[in-house]
């Protein structure tokens, strides 16, 4: 675990804390704002977890995804397709 992950994770805390306060004082800036902190923090938490995947190298990581396809197939073409799904409605501006 790095800074990063270490940062984006009280980040993401103190979003969800200034969430439920503009929730409690029925201020949606605050609120908007405590949604933004969270959606930062867990960006930042995600590059902390790719940097760390990067340093201790990508093949145990790639070793796992091959095993988890071996072992469950069903469940990987069900991932795979539900990405692409994702990704076409993204790409087609759907929500």
């Amino acid at each position: 675990m790095n800074n990063d992950t270490l940062t984006g994770q009280g980040r993401e805390i103190g979003g969800a804390i200034k969430e439920g306060i503009g929730d409690a004082v029925g201020d949606p800036a605050i609120k908007n704002e405590g949604v933004a902190d969270q959606v930062l923090g867990n960006v930042q938490q995600s590059y902390g977890a790719a940097r760390d995947a990067v340093a201790n190298g990508v093949g145990p990581l790639a070793d796992q995804a091959k095993r988890f396809a071996r072992e469950r197939p069903w469940a990987t073409a069900a991932l795979v397709g539900t990405l692409a799904l994702a990704l076409i409605n993204t790409l087609r501006g759907k929500k």
